[in-house]
Order: structure tokens, then C-alpha cells, then sequence
């Protein structure tokens, strides 16, 4: 549909208006995913499963979770958000709303956006969610911030690999996909 504008030969250019937004979550049978500002586990193949998806792209996460990490994760572009208009970290994108967030990733251009907590977070915005990526420890673990149940009547199970505990991993774990049904 013609625009007027003679910079884009008279056409309206959309650009990456459309882009996946993904959940990226480990969670124990409880949903806990996290005690006291920390992971309440230590899974080495889930962290490589962690960086292999998210290296060269974009991380969304809440001020608190940026926090527990306390430094920007590297190759990434990592955008906190925090209502807090005078935090600052060095090599960060602070945005005030999750609405701000993914519209700074969008203008980017990244083809999918990986949200990855905390608890807060995620419950804002598991209706966006395209798609979960969850690494499920099967256990029931103590914490105080949870993920918000996957709503099977919406999220359907496309893929899961499991693994035993071993001795760097204490719990037996699953990755699991999770992908939103067609309307």
C-alpha cells in the first residue's frame, strides 16, 4: 500500500514485525526455579544447552535475575527491565516495560527472543510465548520462584530428550519443547 514516503520508493517497509518469542526455563517437577536470588541446582548440560540456544541472539530477564548472574551474559545482547529509571549496568539495555523490552528486540532485528525469568517475568508473559524451551529436573526442590504451570490445553510437548543424574548432574533431567497450538 503506497506510504508517501519517497525514501522506501512509495511502499510501506515492514521490518521483522514478526519475530518468535521463546521461554527458556529450567524448572524442577514443582516449577520452583529458584531460592534466594539462586539456582537451587547445578546442571553443567544445561547451562551448554543455555548458551547454545541463546549465543548471538538476544536475552529478556527482570532486574533481579540480572542480578543474580551480576554481569551481562556474553555474546548476547541482554536487555533488563526494571521500573527503576536510575539502574544502570555497564553493557546492558535497561527497558522499563515487557512491552518496551520486545520492542527493542524487534527493532534489532532478532528473529526470536528468548525471555529467561524470573518468575515474575515469565508469568507476565507466558501468553506471548511461542515457544518453551524447559529443561524439567525431576525432582521436587525447595524455592520461593516458580514457573507458571504450561497450560497443556495451549502448549503442546514437541520434543523431549531425557538424561540421568550422573556424577555432575544431581538430578535426573529432561529438555523438553513446548510449542503453542494453532488457533
Amino acid at each position: 500500500m503506497p506510504s508517501g514516503d519517497k525514501s522506501t520508493g512509495g511502499y510501506l517497509v515492514l521490518l521483522n514485525v514478526f519475530c518468535m518469542i521463546a521461554h527458556l526455563v529450567a524448572a524442577a517437577e514443582n516449577n520452583v526455579i529458584g531460592n534466594g536470588g539462586k539456582l537451587p541446582w547445578h546442571l553443567p548440560n544445561d547451562l551448554k544447552y543455555f548458551k547454545s540456544l541463546t549465543w548471538g541472539g538476544v536475552v529478556i530477564m527482570g532486574r533481579k535475575t540480572y542480578e543474580s548472574v551480576n554481569k551481562p551474559l556474553p555474546g548476547r545482547l541482554n536487555i533488563v527491565i526494571t521500573t527503576n529509571l536510575d539502574w544502570k549496568a555497564e553493557g546492558v539495555v535497561r527497558c522499563s516495560s515487557i512491552d518496551e523490552a520486545i520492542q527493542y528486540a524487534r527493532d534489532e532485528q532478532f528473529k526470536e527472543i528468548f525471555v529467561i525469568g524470573g518468575g515474575e517475568i515469565f508469568n507476565q508473559t507466558i501468553h506471548l510465548a511461542d515457544t518453551i524451551y524447559l529443561t524439567r529436573i525431576h525432582a521436587e526442590i525447595f524455592g520461593d520462584a516458580h514457573y507458571p504451570a504450561i497450560d497443556e490445553s495451549l502448549f503442546l510437548k514437541i520434543a523431549q530428550e531425557d538424561y540421568q543424574m550422573d556424577e555432575k548432574h544431581a538430578f535426573p533431567y529432561s529438555f523438553e519443547t513446548w510449542k503453542r497450538k494453532s488457533a
